[in-house]
């Protein structure tokens, strides 16, 4: 578990909504409110979120724009061939953090113990509140009419009410499914 972050992907009524909170720990002690762990890459076609050590998310952020470029787009390939270096690299697999990525057609969740998960469900998380997150999100799911990107942002504010490593600086980006 990573201590410092929250990611919740939403996938629903056609619109997925990935969100992150801002904040960034060192220890016991908050050294940054407003962090943005969300990004859009490959042309916005794709959204990829980080969780763990900030310089090591930043790099494996890198690796895998670089491979989205060489597979032209295509999730699924990029992930392998990034998790395939990410575990077989003597420099990578010291790094310490996990991807949650989407594009149009999937969700997946990257680790350096050479796992490409694809979750169940309408939503994935990653995270030290990634559970608080995931649990309100297939609630709202399931009860609630909203969009994915207000049932994204709402569970990730309750995720912020009890988990301590993650604030309601939040992060949402879009695209359409």
């Amino acid at each position: 578990m990573f201590e410092g972050t929250t990611i919740l992907c939403v996938r629903i009524r056609n619109r997925v909504a990935m969100v992150g909170d801002g904040q960034v720990t060192l220890g016991n002690q908050v050294v940054k409110a407003g962090a943005r762990k969300v990004r859009r890459l490959y042309r916005g076609t794709v959204l990829a979120g980080f969780a763990g050590s900030t310089a090591d998310a930043m790099t494996l952020l890198e690796r895998f724009e670089k491979f989205l470029e060489e597979h032209s787009g295509n999730l699924m390939r990029a992930a392998v061939t990034m998790v395939r270096e990410w575990r077989t690299d003597r420099a990578l697999r010291r790094l310490e953090a996990m991807m949650l990525v989407a594009d149009r057609e999937q969700t997946l969740l990257l680790s350096g113990a050479g796992d490409v998960l694809e979750p169940e469900g309408y939503a994935a998380s990653i995270g030290s509140g990634s559970g608080f997150a995931l649990a309100a999100a297939r609630a709202l799911c399931e009860a609630a009419e909203w969009p994915a990107e207000e049932i994204a942002r709402r569970s990730l504010e309750i995720a912020g009410d009890l988990c301590i490593y993650t604030n309601k600086n939040i992060t949402v980006e879009v695209i359409d499914a």
